[in-house]
């Protein structure tokens, strides 16, 4: 079942979560297969924190990896992903499931790996949804900045 806050983010932009059978979408690959697109079109969240205590959730292509010195030069210092008891604490979404709307004070950075896409696919809250938007309508419901921190798998 879709969160009450994050239904209400996407009520408000004309948008309507895909749903499927309870945990059968919480990888970036297995999204992919049950909604029949590629992986690159899954916008994957992932929550960062550095040292400070900052907290950024970076929103990228399902088939891209987060650069460590990008993200530290978007930062401004090393960032480490959170743990699954952490990512839940601090935007109340299990790892599978996070999406990049309706996590009040954290800041959302949508990666540019997702721009080359029609249609991409957040999650909407639980490991068994999908929404289908586009880059342009992601930034405007995650109130997110463009960024540049993904790379490709073997690290290029």
């Amino acid at each position: 079942m879709i969160p009450d806050k994050v239904k209400a983010v996407l009520d408000a932009a004309g948008l309507a979560a895909l749903e499927f059978e309870e945990g059968s979408t919480p990888t970036a690959e297995s999204a992919a297969a049950k909604i029949g697109v590629e992986v690159g079109q899954i916008a994957k969240s992932l929550l960062f924190k550095g040292a400070s205590g900052r907290v950024a959730m970076i929103v990228c292509a399902g088939d891209k990896k987060i650069s460590s010195g990008k993200i530290k030069r978007l930062c401004g210092e090393k960032m480490s992903m959170t743990s699954a008891e952490e990512t839940f604490a601090l935007t109340g979404f299990w790892p599978g499931g996070v999406c990049p709307f309706g996590v009040g004070g954290i800041p959302v950075y949508v990666d540019e790996s997702l721009a080359p896409w029609d249609m991409i696919y957040p999650a909407a809250g639980t490991n068994s949804t999908g929404v289908p938007m586009t880059y342009a309508q992601l930034l405007a419901v995650s109130g997110g900045s463009v960024c540049d921190v993904a790379s490709d798998p073997t690290g290029s």
